[in-house]
């Protein structure tokens, strides 16, 4: 997925109201948009390098965008307005090798009282995959999901259970918008109710998939599968 225009760097100033950044381009300190509603724990230090992109559309009121985030040198995509256009674009590659190259694949699928990012037909099968995007980790090059309390995370579990009754195979897809980590596991201290669901759920039907990404200042893409390191 490339970006719609060159980003340009930055030092990250504050984070606040949510949404808003302040970044120091140069001499300038500019407000831009942050398109993560999550806590993105680990990422908000002062002084950090980021990337920022700037909008053609001159009647937005923020003019730029946070795009990534430099976290030791290594650097995270914190839009998530972007993560499942990565995987729609991996899909279209191949590079999600669990799906054939004939699959059809339809993104935003309502089902019961959910809405599941994408469904993929087969000619024996339909899936459902939910995405989730990761940006946190704290150690040892693991990345961990989820960064705070997600019960919208957890809503979707029970959904995706009720599809595989239904006779859908059934994925969640870990999206790990770093380069920087060898695993993958939950961070089950910052939301127990998640992953008790989750593990619950893949000793039935569920199956876990983990990718991360490779970053260039063109864009962003779907790298190599990582290991599901199951903590329980």
């Amino acid at each position: 997925m490339n970006f719609e225009n060159k980003l340009i760097s930055g030092v990250l100033i504050k984070r606040y109201k949510r949404f808003f950044v302040d970044i120091k381009i140069g001499n300038k300190i500019e407000t831009a948009h942050c398109p993560n509603t999550g806590s993105m724990q680990g990422l908000l230090n002062k002084g950090s390098k980021v990337w920022i992109s700037k909008s053609n559309n001159k009647k937005r009121k923020l003019m730029y965008t946070l795009q990534i985030i430099e976290d030791k040198g290594n650097k995270v995509g914190v839009n998530t307005h972007f993560t499942n256009k990565i995987v729609l674009e991996a899909f279209k590659n191949n590079s999600i090798k669990e799906f054939g190259k004939s699959s059809i694949v339809k993104p935003e699928i309502k089902f019961g009282n959910s809405r599941f990012d994408f469904l993929v037909t087969e000619k024996s099968s339909k899936a459902f995959v939910e995405v989730k995007n990761v940006t946190l980790k704290r150690k040892n090059s693991i990345a961990e999901f989820p960064d705070t309390t997600t019960e919208r995370g957890s809503k979707h579990i029970i959904e995706l259970e009720k599809a595989a009754k239904q006779g859908y195979k059934i994925y969640i897809l870990f999206l790990i918008q770093r380069e920087d980590c060898k695993q993958f596991t939950l961070a089950s201290d910052l939301d127990p109710v998640y992953t008790k669901l989750l593990l619950k759920a893949v000793k039935k039907k569920l199956n876990v998939l983990c990718y991360d990404c490779k970053f260039s200042l063109k864009g962003i893409k779907v790298n190599k599968k990582l290991k599901f390191k199951i903590n329980e």
